[in-house]
């Protein structure tokens, strides 16, 4: 990641060895581009993370698409957590860019080889990605990311919220 240190939230911001584990497990991100008229158009998304970048996986004849080729610049959010001192996130923002071909034909490319690996088995339970002619790759190396774990901050943790005293 290049720039965009996170400056705010540092006491409860993951270590970079918790991000990356967080971002491996989670399974569905929410991705925010700009449309035409300027308004934001945000939709769920599967995707994986390589530790350097993140890979999303879109339909090429989509909202989304459309919105990124014209306008490359992007925020997604990938989120946890039912309880408000449960919540755990990352926020990464910058410029996505096709990779690969459009829409990805089975053909190899050893360029998106290791994204398709890696989703390959994050959502088939297999190291075989079967390329369906419809979806492409967009590649975020994100300029910024914010993180937070709020099960690290001592002031909401359940025990002290529920005993009289720990307030």
């Amino acid at each position: 990641m290049s720039g965009g240190q996170q400056r705010r939230g540092r006491s409860i911001a993951m270590t970079a060895q918790e991000r990356d584990a967080f971002l491996r497990a989670e399974r569905v991100c929410r991705v925010a581009s700009v449309s035409v008229r300027g308004a934001p158009h945000v939709s769920p998304l599967w995707f994986v993370w390589d530790g350097e970048a993140l890979w999303l996986n879109s339909v090429v004849r989509s909202q989304r698409w459309r919105d990124l080729e014209r306008d490359p610049r992007v925020s997604v959010v990938v989120d946890a957590g039912t309880e408000y001192h449960e919540l755990r996130g990352v926020e990464l923002s910058g410029r996505v860019g096709a990779v690969s071909e459009v829409p990805r034909t089975p053909r190899p490319d050893r360029v998106v080889a290791e994204a398709e690996r890696l989703y390959a088995e994050k959502y088939a339970g297999t190291s075989v990605f079967e390329a369906d002619g419809r979806h492409a790759w967009l590649r975020l190396r994100p300029s910024k990311i914010v993180s937070w774990d709020f099960r690290k901050n001592p002031r909401l943790s359940p025990r002290r919220r529920d005993h009289p005293e720990g307030r």
